[in-house]
């Protein structure tokens, strides 16, 4: 599925339009797209919470269950937080199954800045 780049209007295709999607899905807190209140995910919400494992965890399992609701061109394998890699932010190591490149597609990484 070919698509257009959020900030440039350039073409987007392939893995560069699923990491624009995933990185949508996850900064946008459910509730806030007028017509499609479900969109979105709970990750907004928990991002700012203390780092502890339970947090973690709630924050893995909210970016897994959005991305299975709205992105079915992967399958979530593993998810990761990659803490301060960025000033004041984090990236989101995702691990995922491609579904839209037929039976013989690999395991992808998606790097995923969150910028919530």
């Amino acid at each position: 599925m070919a698509g257009m780049a959020r900030q440039t209007g350039a073409a987007l295709d392939g893995v560069d339009h699923i990491i624009q999607s995933v990185s949508d899905i996850l900064s946008t807190p459910i509730g806030t797209v007028v017509g499609l209140r479900e969109y979105g995910s709970q990750v907004p919400a928990l991002i700012d919470q203390p780092m502890t494992p339970a947090n973690l965890l709630r924050i893995f399992a909210a970016a897994a269950t959005a991305l299975a609701k709205w992105e079915n061109r992967i399958r979530v394998r593993r998810i990761g937080l990659i803490a301060g890699s960025r000033p004041g932010g984090a990236t989101m190591a995702i691990e995922a199954k491609r579904t839209d490149t037929g039976a013989t597609a690999g395991l992808s990484r998606l790097l995923v800045p969150l910028s919530l």
